[in-house]
């Protein structure tokens, strides 16, 4: 998720020629002649025949570098389902489940189903692989599997082997896929965007991204402000921190939800037996954290390290999962089991698999690429966006060791060295935001993976948003996460209506039944935001 490139202005497609033509009175007032590849028309058929015949799919062909809009092209995948009413329909809305790295070509599917009809008769739902990923061309960095592993603690005598590491994988990166990998970025996403919404003839588009989705979002309306729409920003991504803070708020935020969760695992001792206290709860944790150091022991198959346990920390942002994942590690640690009776869950959130980019109503079931190519996605994406990553070695080691102490859950991790260390310097600059961007963000205010504060940033950083935030909430994803989730309203009248509120909205979810509920599931964790 870093991205450095600089700024190739577009005349045609940023409108900046219909600016500059009132100044040249003396030239002939021909305009430019409009690329080919806005000119295509999609091909839509069938996307599968065990999916609905309404699901289409078309393959669109877009530059490789929007500077050379006549040079190479890649495909990018993009899936419709039309609107059923043609007298309500209002545009085309776009659809992110969030990444770097994730699919995104079945999403329309999924908030079909989830949608309430007055708002999904207002739209074509238009979903999208990223450039580089899936269908989209997708790109490869030939990793092992052992390289593709990036949840790296620090310790000083294997901190050269961290840095060969990063070299490693950015030399392989830089091997296999040098000529596509600076162009795989959120800025030229964005421009993949505005060719999907110039190809289907609309004069603006309507979005709901999640998580990495916001920043892909928030890029689009600052670079295209007169064609975006109704915009859903849900679970932000500050602009500010990309990409080294979206990894090092992960560790800042884990401090106030493990707090929290201590409170919450003292005031049901009898339960779960992990402390009466906070501070008992909290060295109970500790506690096992120096047995895993000293001796690593199995839970659920797996060897837990000291290590696993702090670079886990999105779990304590669900205290009720927290607990039983503790109470289960202590179990595993003392060769005992579980009190008989007490709600444990099969939560195994030091090894779970799921992508919590894929945020809001669940993970798409789209097509995965073999191999690296997640993973690939996103270190070009992390790297290539923003020229501020640091280059010497000595300062990823100083930063870690420090945020070891400061933040001993998952700090280091967050700080260590990372392949963009050895990156190619990025081809644009960083988006800046400081366009007015009257879009609708949304936030569970305990989000493990954004974060609240990074949230906020995101609403802050765009002037003229509206935010909605749930109080109390859980999870990464808000809208449509649940059919009684107090966001889903004032979402869907605004894309239904296209007004915002009037002010921010703070509201507060209806208590659920966590013990008939089997749709929650333990916390996950994955890579990048």
């Amino acid at each position: 998720m870093r991205l450095k490139r600089r700024l190739a202005p577009l005349l045609a497609a940023t409108g900046l020629l219909a600016a500059t033509l009132p100044l040249l009175a003396a030239a002939p007032a021909s305009a430019a002649p409009e690329p080919e590849y806005l000119n295509q028309k999609p091909e839509w058929h069938r996307c599968r025949s065990d999916r609905p015949a309404a699901y289409e799919c078309a393959t669109l062909k877009v530059p490789l570098d929007y500077r050379k809009p006549d040079g190479r092209m890649l495909d990018l995948a993009i899936s419709r389902l039309r609107s059923e009413n043609p007298t309500a329909r209002h545009g085309v809305l776009l659809l992110n489940p969030g990444g770097p790295g994730v699919s995104g070509i079945y999403r329309p599917l999924k908030m079909n189903e989830l949608m309430p009809r007055e708002v999904r008769d207002r739209y074509d739902l238009i979903g999208f692989d990223p450039r580089g990923v899936g269908d989209s061309s997708p790109i490869t960095c030939g990793l092992t599997d052992a390289e593709r592993k990036d949840e790296r603690p620090y310790h000083p005598e294997t901190f050269p082997e961290e840095v060969a590491w990063a070299r490693t994988v950015a030399d392989k990166c830089r091997e296999k896929a040098g000529d596509v990998l600076p162009h795989i970025t959120t800025r030229n996403t964005a421009r993949d965007m505005d060719t999907i919404r110039a190809v289907l003839g609309e004069r603006k588009i309507s979005y709901v991204g999640y998580s990495y989705g916001t920043y892909l979002g928030a890029v689009y309306t600052q670079m295209f402000p007169g064609r975006t729409d109704r915009f859903v920003l849900d679970s932000g991504v500050d602009p500010k921190r990309i990409w080294r803070g979206m990894m090092q708020v992960w560790a800042t935020g884990a401090k106030p939800a493990f707090d929290r969760w201590t409170v919450w695992a003292a005031e049901r001792s009898a339960e779960y037996g992990l402390g009466d206290t906070p501070e008992a709860v909290s060295a109970t944790f500790w506690g096992l954290v120096a047995r895993a150091d000293r001796e690593p022991f199995l839970f659920h198959g797996e060897e837990v390290t000291g290590d696993a346990l702090r670079g886990d920390p999105v779990m304590f942002f669900a205290p009720r999962e927290a607990s039983s994942v503790v109470r289960g590690l202590k179990a595993a640690a003392e060769g005992t089991t579980p009190a008989e009776g007490a709600p444990v869950r099969d939560a195994r959130a030091l090894s779970a698999g799921a992508d919590p980019d894929a945020a809001g109503p669940s993970a798409d079931a789209g097509p995965q690429s073999a191999g690296d190519n997640s993973t690939a996605v996103i270190w070009a994406v992390t790297c290539g966006d923003t020229g501020s990553w640091p280059r010497y070695t000595e300062q990823y080691e100083r930063d870690a060791a420090r945020d070891k102490v400061r933040y001993p859950l998952y700090g280091d991790f967050a700080s260590n060295i990372k392949p963009c260390a050895f990156w190619d310097r990025p081809v644009e600059a960083a988006t800046p935001m400081t366009k007015p961007a009257g879009v609708l963000t949304v936030q569970n205010e305990w989000d493990s993976r954004t974060p609240l504060a990074s949230g906020q940033g995101l609403h802050d950083a765009l002037k003229g948003s509206r935010m909605v935030l749930v109080e109390g909430g859980e999870g990464h994803g808000v809208y449509l996460s649940r059919p009684d989730a107090c966001a889903n309203a004032p979402v869907n009248d605004y894309l239904i209506t296209g007004r915002l509120p009037s002010k921010d909205v703070t509201c507060q979810n209806p208590p659920r039944d966590i013990e008939r509920d089997e749709t929650l599931a333990a916390p996950s964790r994955a890579p990048l935001p």
